[in-house]
């Protein structure tokens, strides 16, 4: 039982992990702060049991508790293989939840800048709340993230010109490196 449900935290995660899976391991089993076995091969950046896992099924949108599902992790490591992997396979790129609220701000808060055109291509909410820092904006402001910002803010005017509703006075207002804000806890 430990070793089906603790096999990515082992050195061998691979060859451990293509034994288990021949034995009829859960790829979906829900345990642990990571939540599942992909998000906590996700988190340990190991790649290749993360692919075999998906291949076996791994549910991309799977809950965990740090993160709130895969693609937040990948986003958040800077992993762009991975993220496009993710996107290819379904995942929600507007899920909500997790440290980071959502993929979109765990990008902007590290300030990965193809990962951010990546989730905004796929229909990442610019405008999406919660997480650490409350918005991606917030997230990419708060690390001097300058690009970033400038990014999410020409989304955002697209967005505003298409409904005329939303306001963002302070985001108009202040240039990128104008302030930071604090995000972390």
């Amino acid at each position: 039982m430990y070793a089906a449900k603790y096999w990515a935290d082992h050195e061998r995660a691979a060859e451990d992990g293509a034994l288990l899976l021949e034995r009829g391991a859960d790829v979906n089993a829900n345990y642990g702060i990571y939540g599942n076995p992909l998000q906590a091969a996700l988190v340990r950046n190991q790649k290749e049991v993360a692919k075999m896992l998906l291949s076996a099924g791994a549910d991309v949108n799977a809950k965990g508790e740090i993160y709130d599902n895969p693609l937040e992790v990948a986003s958040s490591s800077g992993d762009e293989e991975v993220v496009k992997l993710l996107l290819d396979r379904g995942a929600n790129v507007n899920a909500q939840g997790g440290m980071f609220g959502n993929a979109l701000q765990a990008a902007s808060y590290g300030g990965y800048e193809q990962i951010v055109r990546l989730l905004l291509d796929a229909g990442a909410n610019v405008n999406a709340r919660g997480g650490r820092c409350g918005s991606s904006l917030q997230a990419a402001l708060s690390r001097g993230h300058d690009v970033v910002v400038k990014m999410l803010k020409e989304k955002a005017t697209r967005l505003r010109a298409a409904t005329p509703t939303h306001t963002f006075a302070l985001h108009e207002a202040c240039p990128p490196s104008s302030f930071a804000l604090s995000c972390s806890r």
